[in-house]
């Protein structure tokens, strides 16, 4: 019987199985996906596995972070923030972390 799994996620799966399995993923795992020039990002929840598409600008995206942050990854977010506007510094990324910082995201 033929299996419904095709032949390049079946290689995929024993890659990941072979360095370790998710694991050893968590370290170069990416919170804050930039686009449209820092207008917009996608936030990839590890806490609830989805991934959302939101304006930087909004009360969503600070919800977003928000949530991430109490979960125990502002360490991490703050990081990549400083690490995006670096290397696009003309982007935004610094005002969206102050703005992140003023609401609070990275305090406790």
């Amino acid at each position: 019987m033929a299996s419904n799994t095709s032949k390049t996620a079946r290689a995929s799966v024993r890659a990941g199985e072979a360095k370790g399995g998710a694991l050893s993923v968590l370290g170069e795992f990416k919170y804050i996906i930039p686009l449209n020039n820092g207008k917009h990002a996608y936030v990839r929840n590890l806490t609830n596995g989805k991934t959302v598409h939101l304006s930087t600008s909004s009360d969503a995206f600070v919800e977003e972070i928000r949530v991430l942050a109490g979960a125990g990854h502002a360490t991490k977010i703050r990081a990549e923030l400083v690490a995006l506007n670096t290397a696009h510094p003309g982007h935004g990324w610094d005002a969206t972390e102050k703005r992140l910082a003023e609401a609070g995201i990275f305090e406790g």
